[in-house]
């Protein structure tokens, strides 16, 4: 799931998909009715993925949040945003025990619901596994090095600069 090209704007309702820049903003395409439109570089832009939810210890970036969702409802849908304050407060304590509970607003947590909603009946949230970027162990690029031929010493010939012209004043 990549957060990246996904936007909320401010004052309007929905999320929305990054198309292209702009002269002096962005174009951007709506999930809900798929219209293309233009969001003046005045008006508030976030990605998702710039996001995060405030606990006692640090920011949980929405990514895992959404996936803690995920897991928790078993790949099912959240509580619809217009449920009770306390059922989404008691969804959140179950999703995030320590979020900062005077930092984040039933308004948030609204958000939040709501976009992991529009993102899961798109197909945008997934049980992907996130598999590790296949690279050389420390270890192994040591042995490789160690087991190497020594090249033999060669003299490295230096570049040197050709001295700056000076310049001479412009006569008037």
């Amino acid at each position: 799931m990549d957060l990246k090209e996904i936007m909320s704007v401010s004052g309007q309702s929905g999320l929305f998909k990054f198309v292209s820049q702009g002269r002096n903003g962005i174009i951007v395409e709506s999930f809900s009715d798929s219209k293309r439109s233009f969001v003046n570089a005045s008006n508030k832009v976030s990605s998702l993925e710039d996001i995060a939810i405030f606990t006692d210890v640090e920011e949980v970036p929405l990514k895992k949040v959404f996936k803690s969702i995920f897991e928790l409802t078993n790949g099912g849908t959240a509580p619809d945003s217009k449920a009770s304050p306390e059922v989404l407060k008691g969804f959140m304590e179950k999703v995030l025990p320590n979020y900062d509970k005077a930092r984040v607003y039933i308004s948030d947590i609204k958000k939040l619901v709501s976009w992991y909603n529009t993102l899961l009946s798109l197909n945008m949230i997934t049980a992907e596994a996130e598999a590790p970027v296949e690279t050389e162990s420390a270890t192994e690029s040591a042995a490789a090095v160690e087991s190497a031929p020594a090249a033999e010493s060669a003299p490295v010939k230096k570049k040197t600069k050709a001295p700056a012209a000076k310049k001479t004043p412009a006569k008037k």
